[in-house]
């Protein structure tokens, strides 16, 4: 029951990441206050592009191996993306005109970055009868 409510979590925040990688390639001034900056750009969206993409690749694959029945590559590929957040939320709180509250969101997935990874990892795989 564990991994399928972990592949269900994972699944989400796959497609969560699509959502967020897409509207920073569509609509990086509002994604990027979404994300906890302001970055002053002048015209140059590089960074939102480079964020984006990143972003729409990490929810392809974590719904890919949600779909391919992909338990521990799903497992280490969200522990080893926690990283991700956690340097994100680093960034978000190195900038004087953010608190906790701009921090959440990153929180939230370390949070489930590493516990639903350590499930998925540490859950037996089911022999075939």
């Amino acid at each position: 029951m564990t991994t399928k409510i972990s592949y269900v979590i994972a699944f989400i925040t796959g497609l969560g990441l699509i959502f967020i990688g897409t509207r920073f390639l569509l609509s990086p001034e509002i994604a990027e206050a979404a994300y906890g900056i302001h970055f002053n750009q002048q015209g140059d969206n590089s960074f939102h592009y480079i964020k984006g993409i990143r972003d729409v690749f990490s929810g392809l694959l974590l719904c890919a191996f949600v779909l391919m029945n992909e338990r521990r590559a799903l497992g280490i590929t969200l522990l080893a993306g926690a990283l991700v957040p956690v340097t994100d939320m680093l960034i978000v709180l190195s900038k004087s005109y953010n608190g906790i509250a701009q921090a959440v969101p990153h929180i939230s997935a370390i949070v489930i970055c590493t516990v639903f990874g350590i499930i998925l990892l540490a859950t037996k795989q089911k022999k075939a009868l």
